[in-house]
């Protein structure tokens, strides 16, 4: 039982609610849409830009994971590259297509999650969910720090200080996305086209060459293709296809962010999703053509994408500008982590599985606690494994493959529920992914087991187990508050205003006046202790307000130790045991500055504290509702 509540942004059935603020984005006349809110989501470019780095980035690692297995057979296991990268590009069209439909049949995101939801059943939407939160955190750190390994390559002398350099790197990220998600993408679509049209320049003029340029090898690096070269064998072309797949992470973020976009938030996202396929699907084919033309082989200590910009582009200003543009789309290609995980993460509190503080949004439509919580984990990941990319590698693509085949599983049973007009066109579709993706996770797992992918194998069910208990928590919680039935009518009870006080000032009667239009009874309490100058200052204080005579009694709490909380709690205690009917209310004075800045510093420098301890000592040990009434003093 949830105790959330939100307004779904699709009608049942997977089709957009009318709204004024659909398109166009701006009133007639260049006005604002009618709600604000939609200025701070996505369009298809921004989200593009926002929510496809990752997969824009694989392009720098996917060839060349292809490569290195195939370099296993030599000369003949390289010349099957592009046969492996077309059977990845045809995977690659079926995942697109396939979470095209995943969009607009669940536009309230959440992707592999939400389609096991409603068809796979519980737990194996937790798993879906689990191997989702894996992807995403293991994203920024292999990001971040494959981003600073291309920078600390350039430059060795920062090699030292990858560490603090990949730090750096996330908390540029987290503030940014701290701004809100159409922050982070008018900052990032920049270096985005960059690379993209870079790369893009490499396959054209590379394509109308006859020979490279200049080639790595011939300046005195070391190939990596052994001598006893193997056989091409299924397994080989199998684990090839496997790690080259590595290029498909990313490709699910989009329909798992579908709230971020403008309305109409599904046709957004659709849009979004193709795009991200023909771009990335064009980019991998056109590099594993050119690997082919310029027969390149893996070389140690030089990626694959800067041998091809040598040979295509020449040893110039162009193969810097794509070397740079790389170095930092790797690095900021951990933003698509931050706009999809708090999504899945919002997703997760309406269902009880996560604390529902994720479910909360700030202003510019911020999932605030998602995103601190991500750089929080990220951070510790990244100090864990020193700023090393081999270190998390391994780690990575196995939660991704785990979501790929749920999602396409899910869809399969979706569309053989619903009927409609190609559904077994789609069925075969999906079924059709479900079986490529399985099997890739089956031969990532296995391949990358000992290296650690054992880890992601024990973190997945214990990530499970652990959304669960929270779950089990809620409904314990829902059931004590009786949620979802119906509660006795309110009736009024006698009730009984207690006030710490110390001293005479507008203060106690600011605090007196509240408490008597509060309770039907008002006492004063202050805590007064054994010392001769604690004595003689009770005393002043009893004679000012006989004096003043407020019409409230002044009740004094004795203390042997010099503590101001406990005294308190104690005859609170007592009181709701003397009189079991009444309700008790305690009522903390505090003063507070005017202005949030800078009155806010010195208030939280000069301020002595005690409201908190006496609120934090009744909470503990008392049922008595607390009030905290603060003074603004100019």
């Amino acid at each position: 039982m949830s105790v959330l509540t939100t307004e779904p942004d699709a009608a049942p059935g997977g089709e957009e609610p009318p709204d004024p603020a659909t398109e166009p984005d701006a009133a007639p006349g260049g006005e604002e849409p009618p709600d604000p809110g939609e200025r701070h989501r996505l369009t298809a470019v921004t989200g593009l830009a926002a929510l496809s780095l990752d997969a824009m980035a694989s392009v720098a690692y996917g060839p060349e994971a292809i490569v290195l297995v195939l370099a296993a057979a030599g000369a003949r296991g390289l010349g099957l590259t592009l046969p492996v990268t077309l059977a990845i590009a045809a995977l690659l069209a079926v995942l697109v297509a396939s979470y095209r439909q995943v969009i607009a049949a669940f536009p309230d995101g959440g992707g592999s999650y939400a389609v096991a939801k409603r068809h796979l059943g519980t737990r194996t939407s937790l798993v879906a969910a689990a191997s989702l939160v894996l992807d995403y955190v293991l994203n920024v750190a292999v990001a971040v720090t494959a981003g600073v390994a291309a920078l600390t390559s350039a430059f060795p002398a920062l090699y030292d200080d990858r560490l603090w350099l990949c730090l750096a790197v996330l908390a540029l990220v987290t503030g940014v996305n701290l701004r809100g998600i159409v922050e982070s993408a008018k900052a990032f679509i920049v270096p985005t086209a960059v690379f993209v049209g870079a790369v893009f320049v490499l396959v054209a003029v590379g394509l109308f060459r006859s020979h490279p340029v200049s080639t790595v090898t011939a300046d005195g690096h070391a190939s990596v293709v052994p001598d006893n070269a193997t056989t091409v064998g299924a397994l080989l072309l199998l684990k090839a296809f496997a790690s080259g797949c590595a290029a498909l992470t990313g490709v699910e973020a989009i329909a798992n962010a579908v709230p971020s976009f403008r309305v109409p938030r599904a046709r957004r996202a659709q849009r979004a999703e193709v795009a991200l396929g023909a771009v990335l699907g064009l980019m991998l084919i056109g590099l594993s053509v050119l690997i082919g033309r310029f027969h390149l082989q893996p070389v140690e200590g030089v990626t694959v994408l800067a041998q091809l910009a040598d040979a295509s582009l020449g040893h110039n200003a162009a193969f810097y500008v794509l070397q740079f543009a790389t170095v930092i789309l790797l690095a900021l290609s951990a933003n698509t982590s931050f706009g999809g995980l708090p999504v899945l993460l919002e997703l997760l509190a309406r269902d009880d599985y996560v604390p529902h503080v994720f479910a909360l949004k700030a202003d510019r439509q911020v999932r605030r606690h998602g995103v601190l919580a991500l750089a929080v984990v990220s951070a510790a990941l990244l100090v864990f494994s020193g700023g090393d990319t081999n270190t998390l590698v391994p780690l990575f693509a196995v939660g991704v493959f785990v979501g790929f085949t749920i999602a396409q599983a899910g869809m399969v049973r979706h569309w053989r529920l619903e009927r409609g007009r190609g559904w077994r066109g789609r069925t075969l579709l999906s079924g059709f992914g479900a079986v490529l993706t399985g099997a890739a996770a089956v031969v990532v797992t296995a391949s990358k087991f000992t290296e650690g992918a054992w880890l992601v194998v024990i973190a997945l069910p214990l990530l499970v187990a652990v959304l669960e208990r929270v779950h089990r928590a809620y409904g314990r919680i829902g059931d004590r508050l009786g949620l979802g039935t119906v509660p006795e009518r309110p009736h009024r009870e006698r009730s009984l205003v207690i006030v710490p006080v110390s001293a005479l000032s507008r203060l106690t009667s600011e605090a007196l006046t509240v408490a008597t239009s509060l309770g039907d009874e008002v006492r004063a309490v202050t805590v007064c202790h054994p010392d001769p100058e604690d004595r003689a200052a009770l005393h002043a204080l009893e004679r000012a307000w006989a004096g003043w005579d407020p019409g409230v009694p002044l009740v004094r709490l004795p203390s042997a130790r010099r503590t101001l909380g406990r005294p308190i709690a104690a005859y609170v205690r007592a009181v709701a045991a003397a009189e079991p009917a009444t309700r008790v209310t305690v009522l903390i004075p505090e003063t507070g500055p005017e202005r949030p800045w800078p009155g806010a510093v010195w208030g939280w420098l000069l301020r002595n504290r005690r409201g908190a301890l006496v609120a934090r000592a009744v909470r503990r040990e008392t049922d008595a509702v607390v009030c905290r009434l603060r003074l603004r003093l100019p």
